[in-house]
C-alpha cells in the first residue's frame, strides 16, 4: 500500500468556485466559526460550584504554561523553550505534529470569584483549571419539606 497526496486543483470549483458562485466568502470568515491553528483545543464546563476548563497542550512541560487572570481575562500562554532541530526528515511523507508557542485570552463570566485562587493542573497533556464561582452564583441547596 503507498500513499498518495490528495489533489485539491482536480476539482477547483470546490475550493472557490461555489463559495464565489453563491458569493458567501465573507460568511465563514467570521472568528466565531474560525480557530486558530496555533490555539489549542479547548473545553468548558460549568459545575453548581466551579467552572472547568481544559485545554489540550501535549508536548510542554509544566514550566512552559504560563496562567494568569487579571481584569476579568484569563490568559494561557506557552513558549516552547524545546530547541528542536528538525535533521532527520527521513521516512515522513506527512508531519503534522506541532509544538508551537500559544496565546490564548478567555474572557470570563461576572460570577467568577477572581479573589479564590484558581486551580490548575497539568497531566497527560491536558490542562485543567478550575475557576471557582462567587457565592451570590452558587444556587444553595434545594432545602426538601416532610409533608406532614
Amino acid at each position: 500500500m503507498s500513499l498518495v497526496k490528495f489533489n485539491r486543483r482536480r476539482v477547483p470549483w470546490i475550493n472557490d468556485g461555489i463559495a464565489n458562485w453563491f458569493d458567501t466568502d465573507g460568511f465563514f470568515s467570521d472568528e466565531f466559526f474560525a480557530r486558530k491553528a496555533n490555539l489549542p483545543a479547548m473545553n468548558i464546563k460549568e459545575n453548581p460550584e466551579n467552572f472547568e476548563v481544559e485545554l489540550a497542550v501535549p508536548g510542554f512541560s509544566k514550566k512552559d504554561i504560563e496562567v494568569s487572570l487579571e481584569n476579568d481575562i484569563l490568559h494561557v500562554c506557552a513558549e516552547n523553550r524545546k530547541e528542536e532541530v528538525e535533521e532527520n526528515q527521513e521516512g515522513y511523507t506527512r508531519k503534522e505534529f506541532s509544538y508551537n508557542s500559544f496565546d490564548r485570552k478567555l474572557q470570563i463570566p461576572t460570577s467568577v470569584n477572581q479573589e479564590k485562587e484558581v486551580k490548575a493542573t497539568y497531566k497527560n497533556g491536558v490542562l485543567k483549571l478550575e475557576l471557582a464561582k462567587s457565592e451570590a452564583a452558587v444556587e444553595p441547596p434545594k432545602k426538601m419539606i416532610e409533608i406532614a
